[in-house]
């Protein structure tokens, strides 16, 4: 029973395959050099790889737009190099979650592409469609400013798709129980090759109901209890670590009251509430969110963590609470997304200053919960603004003072390797990997 509770007492580390490690030179990371960096990962104290996605994908939002749910992009390797990887982390006692993004698919994924090309296609039911634009169709966007709508007309199908995020990636119909059971198969496939559990991408919009007379959508949380069976039916240890976020007074529904939906639940009411705090030197309203999100059952567990790959949402706090995080972090509107949070990585937004982020990371390893820390941070990686949107804070590992950071030998880097500031030392002294090595 305790080694199935792992994920209570582990330190995640978050990873982009493609920005981390290039063994082969073509300026794109790859299983292969992930592969030689575990023993790196395993001295920092890391008991769980959490992987961005790494299936085939156009690569029109960093992977999220997946073309083939059991592949491997040939840019990163192969089914043979993952399971390497998989082996090499069990060998140090290391685990692997990998990103679930069954919201939505590439346009260019073969279900959506039979949908739109036969309305008798039996793909057709998998996606969500509307023969006139819904009159709500410019509510509910995840990206304001850069969105438009989040109903699209295609030409080739003479109806309306619908959208929660971008119109390259169209929203999967999750009450459509074929819908269900391919997730289901997902995870199972995957289990089969090594990984211990799943983040999923955007729960509360898996969970919802989708379609054009739908204003409010209602949540399906039984799909969360029929995830949960399924795998703990296929490895009774592996786990769902959701991405969720959601007013506290709905935690217990993604946990499940007696705790069978989801293992764990990324904070995001604390995680806003730490950043006003260190912003305005005020910890009552953390406090408080400590206080609010105590509730949960015995085996459930929350993700804490400081900054991820997204934007530091900061929609929960207070007009005047998220001015004033503004002001003290992001300051510049180009530092800023969607009218809602941060873009920029966590040593910046700090002043690069060693004492602030070993406060910042003494408060994440010791608040309740499981800490996630996000590639870079352990050496105060910086960003770039001159990326569009969230790229910014997602350019390649550094590793050392070589060209390009150490990342790659090759004189052209998909993306740009951050090269033209100092870089904190990668040495025990940093004050993260200290952090996380104490935890240990």
């Amino acid at each position: 029973m305790i080694d199935d509770l792992w994920y209570k007492n582990g330190v995640i580390y978050c990873l982009s395959v493609a920005s981390y490690m290039d063994a082969n030179g073509d300026g794109i990371g790859d299983f292969r050099g992930l592969t030689r960096r575990l023993d790196y990962l395993n001295g920092l104290g890391v008991t769980a790889i959490w992987l961005m996605p790494f299936q085939p994908s156009p690569y029109r939002d960093d992977g999220y737009d997946i073309s083939d749910y059991y592949g491997v992009d040939p840019r990163y390797g192969t089914l043979g190099d993952f399971v390497e990887f998989t082996h090499g982390c069990k060998q140090r006692g290391m685990r692997v979650i990998i990103d679930l993004v069954v919201n939505h698919t590439s346009d260019q994924h073969p279900w959506f592409k039979q949908a739109r090309a036969d309305p008798d296609s039996p793909y057709r039911d998998w996606y969500v469609w509307s023969d006139r634009k819904p009159a709500h169709a410019d509510q509910g966007m995840v990206f304001p400013g850069v969105q438009k709508s989040t109903w699209t007309h295609d030409k080739q199908a003479m109806a309306w798709y619908f959208h929660r995020f971008y119109e390259f990636q169209p929203d999967l119909n999750t009450a459509n129980p074929y819908v269900q059971e391919e997730i289901l198969k997902i995870m199972g496939f995957w289990i089969q090759l090594g990984v211990s559990g799943f983040r999923m991408d955007a729960v509360p919009f898996v969970i919802a109901t989708k379609g054009p007379k739908v204003k409010k959508p209602v949540e399906q949380f039984d799909m969360l209890r029929t995830f949960r069976e399924f795998l703990q039916w296929r490895k009774g240890d592996s786990i769902i670590l959701a991405e969720a976020n959601v007013r506290p007074e709905d935690d217990l529904h993604y946990f499940g009251d007696d705790g069978e939906r989801m293992q764990m639940m990324f904070n995001f009411h604390v995680n806003q509430h730490l950043f006003y705090a260190l912003a305005a030197a005020d910890t009552g309203p953390l406090a408080r969110a400590l206080v609010d999100t105590k509730s949960r059952p015995a085996t459930a567990q929350w993700g804490l963590f400081l900054r991820n790959h997204d934007e530091l949402d900061l929609g929960r706090l207070t007009k005047a609470q998220r001015q004033t995080v503004f002001e003290k972090f992001g300051p510049d509107k180009t530092m800023q997304l969607y009218d809602r949070g941060i873009r920029r990585r966590l040593a910046p937004m700090l002043g690069g200053d060693q004492r602030r982020l070993e406060l910042a990371y003494s408060l994440m390893m010791t608040l309740p919960g499981t800490p996630v820390v996000r590639y870079g941070d352990e050496i105060a990686m910086g960003d770039d603004l001159s990326l569009p949107e969230r790229r910014c804070a997602r350019t390649p590992m550094q590793w050392s003072t070589e060209p390009h950071g150490g990342f790659t030998t090759s004189d052209k880097p998909e993306v740009p390797v951050i090269d033209t500031a100092p870089m904190a030392s990668s040495t025990s002294t940093s004050p993260s990997s200290a952090a996380i090595r104490t935890r240990c």
